[in-house]
């Protein structure tokens, strides 16, 4: 069961979208939150799967919840879902350490599949936060200062990371290269170890950052 906290400052957006996730036998909405400092502290006392977090809210916004939920508690994921998708807020959602960018209009269908996507380690950006995280990234330095000529990759890590980039999972990515799910796992962890990075995220951003997509 996915454990689930909705922070956002108009009640009747928080019960509707607790009514969506409700119909999914696989999530529980545990929590609801106002601004970014109940969703805080409402993490700290359920402690949730995922927080899905508005961006912009009275007092405490979802920059500010979102930081700190990740400062305190770096494995539960946080989701912005909001109506803003300029680039400021992106990047603020970005610096305090998001696991996904996601606008309301999306279909409900969609949310339901984004949340489960971040619970199996896969981010989850729409395309206007792709294009602001393409530009960030390509201005910093701080994920890795391997390269691609000092560190090779094979053709076969290489069509995998691409495929990570684009936002795949697995599954889909084995679909695509008629690969074993197994061996699309062995390979994004030799990659992993290689590059010395983290998680997924890490992964897409390095293809980014060094032309590989």
């Amino acid at each position: 069961m996915i454990k689930v906290i909705i922070a956002d400052d108009i009640p009747i957006l928080c019960q509707g979208l607790k009514a969506i996730l409700s119909q999914d036998k696989d999530i529980e909405v545990v929590g609801m939150a106002g601004n970014g400092l109940e969703a805080y502290q409402l993490t700290e006392k359920l402690l949730p799967d995922v927080v899905l977090m508005d961006m912009r809210m009275p007092e405490y916004d979802g920059e500010f919840g979102t930081r700190k939920i990740k400062e305190s508690f770096p494995n539960i994921k946080v989701i912005i879902l909001t109506t803003f998708d300029d680039e400021e807020n992106i990047s603020k959602a970005m610096s305090g350490g998001a696991d996904g960018y996601l606008l309301k209009e999306m279909d409900n269908d969609t949310v339901i599949r984004s949340l489960k996507m971040v619970m199996d380690g896969i981010s989850v950006f729409g395309s206007s936060a792709t294009g602001t995280i393409q530009k960030r990234f390509s201005q910093s330095s701080a994920v890795t200062s391997a390269t691609k000529q000092n560190i090779p990759l094979t053709d076969r890590e290489l069509d995998i990371i691409r495929l990570i980039a684009e936002g795949m999972d697995n599954k889909e990515i084995s679909s695509t290269l008629y690969l074993a799910e197994g061996t699309v796992r062995n390979n994004i962890s030799k990659m992993l170890e290689k590059l010395s990075l983290k998680d997924r995220t890490q992964l897409a951003v390095y293809a980014i950052k060094n032309n590989i997509v």
